[in-house]
């Protein structure tokens, strides 16, 4: 069930999936005072937010256009939550796209996300107005 957008506003809902409090706040923030989304769905885990969207119908309002995942998560890291999301419905893996937003500047860890099939940018913390200007899709 498609949602109509406010006026000036790119997209419904987002999820971000941080453990960082002070982080998810900010981000939060920057995210709808400057009309990215309306609403943010806060995650401090990826076991969370994995819970969240398997729970999720095909015509749900609450499936996010975006999703921004950090990368250090205790217990199930990001690289864990991506191969998790590789295996959800089809419905989710199309609608709901995953921006890496992490305080990682390992080659490796640039090079793994950015390879996989369902992150369309890495990020560096932290976010900002010009970051949210580059998503394009």
């Amino acid at each position: 069930m498609a949602v109509p957008l406010p006026s000036g506003y790119r997209f419904n809902r987002v999820m971000l999936i941080d453990d960082n409090d002070i982080d998810n706040l900010i981000n939060s923030r920057i995210i709808t005072s400057h009309n990215f989304a309306t609403i943010v769905d806060v995650r401090t885990t990826t076991e969370s937010a994995l819970e969240h969207l398997r729970a999720l119908a095909a015509d749900s309002p609450n499936i996010p256009s975006v999703i921004f995942l950090d990368l250090n998560m205790p217990v199930m890291d990001g690289f864990a939550f991506l191969e998790e999301f590789e295996k959800m419905a089809e419905f989710i893996r199309t609608t709901s796209k995953v921006v890496v937003l992490s305080s990682s500047i390992s080659p490796d860890d640039i090079n793994k996300a950015s390879t996989n099939a369902y992150v369309v940018k890495y990020i560096n913390k932290p976010l900002s107005e010009l970051y949210l200007d580059a998503i394009n899709f």
